[in-house]
Order: C-alpha cells, then sequence, then structure tokens
C-alpha cells in the first residue's frame, strides 16, 4: 500500500471518529455530563486514582464508569465493587477506545443528568492522543516510577491533554524523580497544561484533584 493511500485511510478513520466525538460532545453539553478521558501507561496507578476517587465523590456526584482494556474486565469490576455502574469495553488488538464505540456505550450506561463520567483509557501514551472521544478534558496520570522524561517521549498525548496528574508521590523519597524537570517538559510540548501532584494510596493531593473536578462540573 503506498504511502499516500495509508494517509487516506488514517484521515478518513479520524474524520468519522471526530463526527462520533462531536455527537457525543452534544450529547454531553445537553446533559450537562462532565467526561473526563483518563489517560496513561500501564501502571501508573490509573485505576487505583478512579476507585479511590469513586469512593470520596460518589456520595456527592453521580458517577458512572467506562472501562477500556484488550481484554478481560478485571478493572471493571474493581470499580463496580465501589457501588457504581462500569461498563467494560474491550478492544482486542485494538490500542485505544474510539468515540463509536463511547457513544454505544453510553447507550446501555444511561448515565444521570448533571452527573460525572470517567472513562478509562486503554493503556498506552500514543494511540489515544489522536482520538477525541467527546470528553470535556483529557487527562493524563504519569507515574513517579515512569520517569520524568515521558512528556518528550509522548509528545502528542501531553500536547493533548488538559491536566497532567503526578501520581504515586508517597514514593519519592524512594526515587530518582525530577519533579521540576517533569513539569517543564510538560509544559515545553504544552505550556497550558494543568499539573497536580497527588498519591492515590496515600490520599496527599487528592483534595485539590477533586476541586479541580468539582470547578468543571457544568
Amino acid at each position: 500500500m503506498s504511502q499516500s493511500r495509508m494517509v487516506q485511510i488514517e484521515q478518513d478513520i479520524l474524520g468519522k471518529n471526530n463526527q462520533y466525538a462531536a455527537a457525543n460532545r452534544q450529547l454531553f453539553q445537553e446533559r450537562q455530563i462532565l467526561a473526563l478521558n483518563l489517560v496513561s501507561s500501564p501502571g501508573s496507578g490509573k485505576t487505583s486514582l478512579l476507585t479511590r476517587s469513586i469512593d470520596d465523590l460518589k456520595g456527592e456526584l453521580p458517577i458512572t464508569v467506562i472501562e477500556g482494556d484488550q481484554q478481560t474486565a478485571n478493572d471493571a469490576d474493581r470499580i463496580r465493587e465501589t457501588g457504581v455502574s462500569a461498563l467494560q469495553i474491550n478492544t482486542g488488538k485494538g490500542c485505544h477506545l474510539d468515540a463509536h464505540m463511547i457513544g454505544h456505550a453510553m447507550e446501555s450506561l444511561q448515565p444521570a443528568d448533571n452527573s460525572l463520567l470517567f472513562i478509562e483509557n486503554v493503556g498506552n501514551l500514543v494511540c489515544p492522543a489522536a482520538f477525541d472521544l467527546g470528553e470535556a478534558h483529557k487527562v493524563a496520570i504519569l507515574s513517579v516510577t515512569e520517569g520524568e522524561d515521558k512528556p518528550l517521549k509522548y509528545p502528542d498525548m501531553f500536547h493533548a491533554a488538559d491536566l497532567m496528574i503526578l501520581n504515586k508521590t508517597d514514593l519519592l523519597p524512594y526515587l530518582d524523580f525530577d519533579v521540576n524537570k517533569c513539569i517543564e517538559f510538560a509544559r515545553r510540548v504544552n505550556p497550558d497544561i494543568e499539573v497536580l501532584q497527588l498519591s492515590a494510596k496515600s490520599g496527599e493531593g487528592m483534595d485539590a484533584w477533586y476541586q479541580w473536578i468539582r470547578s468543571r462540573m457544568v
């Protein structure tokens, strides 16, 4: 297949996805649902952050979750243990969720108006960057165990994200991780990115994350 043909196919795929994303976004806005697309590498603590957030916020906000993984329903099962509704999407060989998947998930989940929707994307920092799901914000979660140069290695993701969460800060005393350099790298690729530092395990910094969410509820 020629390079030009490959480019055309990619453009067609993204164009169709953007149409579905626009429909999702309109639905979210009409029903005042704050949709957050959580993206990260595997092992960043994304699901642990999500379950703790749900436990702390579910008495305050209606919450639903869409889980994306290539295989298994393990994460969705963890989410359901918190008492909120979750729908698992297995992408098979696919490395990301797309807007059409989210639209179908919404039909099944039927989240309440004026609610919070967490979308936990498939764990990688490449493919999900290109696919708009109709979400209000992409939230890139980076563990301090991963290395401060991740924003430079995966610039598309951090350029697309509105917020970067530095997770597992309780481990900083045991690691050679330069927080300031990581933030500098993130803002080199996205000068407007917001940054929060927290530990989903210890709870340090979680209140700032919850306030960030509250301030963006319609």
